[in-house]
């Protein structure tokens, strides 16, 4: 299975269950990393200043991403959550690329899932700078799902829940405006994933690196084929190095005649 942004965050695995050696497996996956630095509140704020620079955003908001980040960086040290632990680069890469997509859609009112969340990642971010859509955040590890639980009390985000589950499973129980997929597949294997629910879902939302255009390409036939129709792209840089990113949001069969 190919990743859209390398290494940002693990695929969904398989349907949650104990006792498998798949299960064991997994667990040895997400063996913590007890040597991941953790920054100071400080820097990380600062991190968020260097990443954000020339958006507009609240200080609050930079002070609550610093400490979500520092919280992550904490509980990596008991679950592999990110391979990502420079302060600079979490900021840029986990908080400034998650929020990116307020700036293009808007959220107001909606249903949001966000379909292979692991850390959190890109529902905390976005569900902490937009208090007015409502947010599921979902993955099938349940060790990541604890450890967003953990976030939501933290961080008292009550328009948060998050569900141990497939995503094929959930979406076929529960519709969503939106659904976020961010590292989590190709544009081709994203779609096949959800070929079973596509009615229950109006957008998805793919985050993309700067091969994007070659994806979309590849899975064009089966996108048109399972009636997904790509609506917009967003593209844009991250600071310095860390970057170029595109947002695709393609039209699901859910919002056919909407």
């Amino acid at each position: 299975m190919s990743i859209g942004l390398e290494n940002e965050n693990d695929p969904l695995k398989s349907e949650p269950g104990e006792g498998t050696e798949e299960t064991a497996a997994e667990d040895q996956d997400l063996a913590g990393r007890p040597d991941t630095p953790i920054p100071s509140q400080d820097e990380l704020v600062e991190a968020m200043q260097w990443a954000f620079a020339g958006e507009e955003v609240h200080f609050d908001l930079l002070e609550r991403f610093a400490a979500h980040a520092r919280f992550v960086l904490e509980k990596n040290r008991e679950v592999n959550l990110t391979a990502i632990v420079g302060a600079r680069e979490m900021a840029a890469k986990h908080y400034l690329d998650s929020w990116k997509v307020t700036r293009f859609l808007g959220l107001f009112g909606k249903s949001v899932l966000d379909l292979g969340s692991g850390a959190g990642f890109p529902g905390i971010p976005i569900a902490l700078a937009d208090k007015e859509a409502r947010f599921t955040l979902l993955d099938s590890t349940q060790k990541k799902v604890k450890v967003i639980e953990e976030s939501i009390e933290k961080f008292g985000l009550g328009h948060v829940s998050a569900v141990w589950a497939r995503g094929e499973d959930h979406l076929a129980r529960t519709r969503h405006d939106v659904v976020l997929m961010r590292a989590v597949s190709s544009v081709r294997e994203n779609v096949r994933t959800l070929r079973k629910v596509r009615h229950a879902l109006k957008d998805l939302v793919m985050w993309k690196g700067p091969s994007w255009s070659r994806e979309v390409r590849a899975g064009e036939r089966e996108a048109e084929r399972l009636g997904f129709k790509l609506d917009t792209v967003f593209e844009y840089k991250l600071p310095e190095e860390t970057g170029s990113r595109a947002i695709l949001v393609y039209r699901a069969p859910g919002a056919q005649g909407k």
